[in-house]
Formats: structure tokens, sequence, C-alpha cells
């Protein structure tokens, strides 16, 4: 969950500490990758220290000593060696990082994606889809971030700064103090603007995720909302959301320049008073030594003291990629309710309990106790008390009002609604296959949302099912066949063409128990009937609960069970 906001420090903190452990773990396999990269960027940083003691005995050889030439090139030589082997190693650690922070993001998408399957579609049908996408696209970027420019750095400011106050204290230790005592400023302005931009960017992810959905609404809606005129309105929604995104996204940036500037600040101050103590010095206006350093001392220090706080200038700009990480997993674990952990699994489709094992042998293959459902969302349950159980073979018919309880009935045999009390209890190995009213169908051709089921599926299988399912009496006259592209959840298909491709990729499927929700709404008499005749020889041997308003599907189950309202009343009967 996010940090409340009378959340005490202690208890801020240790919501922090938790968010980077977890921010950490994303990036547990590729740890040989995150080693190699602090290895050579520490590396690097020693090697610097070379480079401006070569650079400082060129300048002190040949302009004091006035030293030939040709003694200075083996230092030359040395020192273009330098320069490539630090190139060289910047290489590796950009490379060795990218596969890090590539590792980190595709960590968060596979543990959100299980997190969101292990929540079930009647969770899913609550939240806004253009805020739980952001947590897969700038969510995933802000943790890419975090591991392609922070980390690094963050190994780097504690091991090179104190290689170079180690070299420079050889040399004159009142260059060493400086930086010493004006180290500590930057770190400490650093911790008072990180928790500003950690704020300020978890605001504007929050944002941003609420821009997304609220676009992404309005365009799945955009039909409805031009046939009632509200298009152009609606402009200005989108307009306000774009706006609270630009202003978040403004005061996020006002934070990094006045960060940046403020650190920048001190760090030109301190090397300003290392120039300062070896200009007086060199003018005999300062002597804190028995003599006074020589140019090639002064030239070394002085290229090393903006190096030393390089690290820390560097660390202070990838400081808000830490802060918009920890805003990312603040918001991932405000929309998940958790931050998934990696060994997180998808919630087995079977939330009942299973029978004896002595009696599962002989066991029917559904058996129905005592139960009590509550839709997701209701104050007041829907079914109570309820008790049966389904036979090999038995085609069982869910009837009664709008509102009884059918639908939600078929979702709980189907493993996506725990009941309030009693239980579901399914034989060992039945497998389960649920077809609603309203199946998601992709943009893509049937045949493709058909081989969802199974995509080794031939075509002459495909094809079977598509009979079996009324499929092919609307997909024949298509200018392509199964083969037709259609659009987002069946754009281009009428209520009851979409049922039946859903119905068809059920079929295709070949569960043991089939349920089936309002399969015939929408059809002609001719087309229903050719669907439950072809149904009943495809299922023989399976057991089917179809819930219905229709006669004739009634009339095609050998049993009946009849929901009242109320939710306390049901029977079950044989049919006509």
């Amino acid at each position: 969950m996010s940090i409340p906001p009378d959340a005490s420090p202690a208890d801020t903190a240790a919501l922090r500490r938790q968010r980077l452990h977890w921010l950490g773990s994303l990036a547990a396999a590729a740890r040989s990758r995150q080693r190699l990269a602090a290895l050579c960027i520490c590396l690097s940083g020693a090697l610097l220290i070379g480079q401006a003691a070569a650079i400082a005995w060129l300048i002190q050889a040949v302009l004091v000593q006035h030293r030939p030439l040709a003694s200075a090139v083996p230092v030359l030589v040395a020192l273009l060696a330098v320069l490539v082997l630090r190139a060289l190693l910047g290489s590796a650690t950009q490379a060795a990082a990218g596969e890090v922070a590539d590792t980190a993001r595709l960590a968060l998408r596979e543990r959100v994606y299980r997190r969101l399957l292990a929540r079930g579609p009647l969770w899913l049908r609550q939240q806004r889809t253009g805020k739980l996408g952001e947590l897969m696209l700038t969510h995933a970027d802000a943790v890419e971030n975090y591991y392609a420019g922070y980390q690094p750095v963050r190994i780097e400011v504690v091991v090179v700064p104190l290689l170079i106050v180690l070299a420079v204290a050889w040399t004159d230790w009142v260059v060493a103090l400086i930086l010493v005592f004006t180290a500590p400023l930057v770190p400490f302005f650093m911790m008072l603007v990180g928790w500003g931009a950690e704020a300020a960017g978890r605001a504007q992810l929050g944002e941003l995720a609420r821009m997304s959905g609220h676009f992404a609404d309005r365009i799945k809606g955009l039909g409805l909302l031009r046939l009632y005129g509200r298009g152009e309105a609606e402009l200005d929604g989108v307009a306000a959301a774009a706006e609270g995104v630009r202003e978040r996204t403004m005061k996020v940036l006002r934070i990094a320049f006045l960060s940046s500037t403020v650190l920048e600040f001190f760090a030109s101050i301190s090397v300003a008073m290392v120039a300062l103590y070896f200009g007086l010095s060199y003018l005999g206006l300062m002597s804190l030594h028995a003599q006074v350093p020589t140019l090639g001392v002064g030239m070394f220090c002085l290229l090393l003291a903006p190096e030393f706080y390089a690290p820390l200038r560097r660390l202070a700009a990838h400081y808000h990629d830490r802060a918009n990480a920890l805003a990312a997993a603040a918001e991932v674990e405000r929309l998940l309710g958790e931050l998934p952990a990696a060994e997180a699994a998808v919630d087995a489709p079977a939330a009942a309990p299973r029978a004896p094992e002595l009696l599962e042998q002989h066991a029917p293959p559904v058996q129905v106790r005592d139960l009590v459902l509550r839709p997701v969302g209701a104050r007041h349950d829907v079914i109570q008390g309820l008790s049966f159980q389904i036979e090999p073979g038995q085609r069982l018919a869910l009837v009664g009002p709008s509102g009884s309880g059918k639908s939600t009935l078929l979702e709980a045999l189907a493993g996506w609604l725990p009941p309030q009390s009693g239980s579901i209890v399914l034989r060992p190995g039945m497998d389960v296959g649920y077809a609603g009213q309203r199946p998601y169908l992709f943009h893509g051709s049937i045949a493709d949302n058909l081989r969802l089921a199974d995509p080794g599926a031939t075509d002459a299988h495909l094809r079977a099912v598509a009979e079996a399912a009324q499929v092919m009496r609307f997909a024949e006259a298509l200018p392509d066949g199964l083969d037709t592209v259609i659009g987002e959840r069946g754009v281009g298909l009428s209520g009851g063409e979409a049922r039946r491709i859903g119905l068809a990729r059920l079929l295709l499927r070949d569960p043991q128990l089939l349920l089936l929700d309002e399969p015939t709404a929408f059809l002609d008499p001719d087309t229903e009937a050719d669907l439950l005749r072809t149904l009943a020889a495809f299922a023989r041997g399976r057991a089917v609960v179809i819930a219905t308003h229709s006669e004739v599907a009634m009339r095609w189950a050998d049993t009946r069970l009849t929901l009242t309202a109320g939710g306390t009343a049901l029977a079950t009967e044989a049919s006509p």
C-alpha cells in the first residue's frame, strides 16, 4: 500500500526499505552482470587517478623541468592506454547495466502479470485497464532507469571518491581536508531533495495512470460518446487529464533543476577553494607546508578535485531515478494491494475443497453442498444453502429470473468466485470450461481467436468446432471466412455471433465440464435448434451446465435447477 498521510517517519522509512528490497529482488537473475558493472565503473575511477598523475607529470616535466619530449613518450603512451581502457570500461559498464535493467523490467512485468492473473477476471472487471497497463509501461521504465542509471553510480560514489581522497592526501593533506569537509554537503542536500522528488514522482505516476485510464475508457466508448453527442465535450476531460500530467511533470522537473543547481553550486565552491589555496600558496600569501607545492602537485589536485565531486553530482542526477522507482513501487503496491513476489504463482482455478480420497473414485464430477454465493461488490447473497450434484453426461439447465444468481453460480463452478460458505467439490482431474455472455475477442482473425484454446489445432479441427458452434453459418459469408479479421471485443460481429465464437473456442479446448451462460441468446429458432443439436453430439459423455431463459434450451437439458430472485428457494426437476 502507499504511504498514508499520517504515517510516522519510522513507518515511512520501513516502507521505503521494503520497496527498495523489492526493487533489488527484481534483478536477482542478473547479479553477475550487476557486479561486473560495479567492477568496471570502479576500475575506471581508479584509472582516473593514473590519468591525472600522467597529465600532471607531463606538465611538471615539460614546462617546469624542461625535459626533452622524447623522455615523455612512455608517459604519453601510458596516458593514451589509460584513455582507451577507460572508454572500454565505460562501454562495458553501460552494456552490463543495460542488461541488468532489462532483466529487472522483464521481472516487474512478469510479476505484475502473474498477480493480475491470480486476481482473476471478476477483480479485473472492476479495474481501469489503462491504469493497470501503466504498471507494465511507465512503471517498468522507471525501474529500468533505476538500474541503468542510479545503481552503477551508487557503487561508484562509495569507491571512487575514497580513492581520490587517499591519492590527494598522499600529495597534499590540505586539499584532502577540503574535500573531506565539503563532501557531506552533497548527500545532505540530496536527502532533502530526494524526499520531495519521491513524493512528486509518485504524484506524477498516479496522474499519468489516471490519464491513461481515462483516455483508454474514452477510446473504448467512442462510438457511444458520438451517438449521444458527447465526443467534443469529452475533449475537455482529456485536456484536463493532460494538464494534470503536465503540472505534475513540471513539478518534478523543477525539483530536479533546483537540486542540480544547489549541488553544482556547492561542488563549484569546493573546487574553487582548492584553486584558491594553491593560488595563494604560489603567490606566497599562504604557507601551510615547509615548501610551496610544485606545479605538478597543484595540477594533480586540481584535476582530481572536480572528479571527486563528479560521482556525487552523477548520483544526485540519478537520485531522481531512485525516487521514481520508489514511486513506481508504491503505485504497484497501491493498485495490486501488495508488491508481487518472485514466487507468486497463478492461483489454482478450483477454489473448493476436495472430497475424501475413498469417495472420489465413485463420486459424481461435481458436488455442491450448502452453497452461499455473493457477487463481487454486492452486499447481499444471491444464492443460499444450495446443494446439488452433476452426473457424467448430465445436461443441467439453470433457470430463473434475471438476478437470481445463474451467472454467479457458473462463475463459482468455474472457480472464479469463492463461496461465502459451503463447498464446490470437483472430481480430481476434472477440466472445466466456461463460455460467458460477453466472451472477450481480441483484434485478429476469427481463427486466431479460436486458437487461443489450442494453438496447435489443425484447420480441420478448427472448422469442426466452428461448425458445431454454428460459427460457419455466418463465417462463410465473410470475405475471408475464418481468416476474417475482427476488431477488439468482437467489433464487426453481432452479440450472438460473438457468443458462438466463444462457444467454439470452448469446444476446441474439449473440457469435461461445460459451463454455458446464455449460449442461444439472440439466435433465431433455426440456428438455436441446430446449435443445440450439434452441441448434444459434441458434448456426449460430458457434463453440461447451461444458464438460459430459452424454453427450447430448457427442454434440451435433462434436468432443471430453478433459482428464485430471493436466493432462498430452489428446486431441481427433470425436464419434460
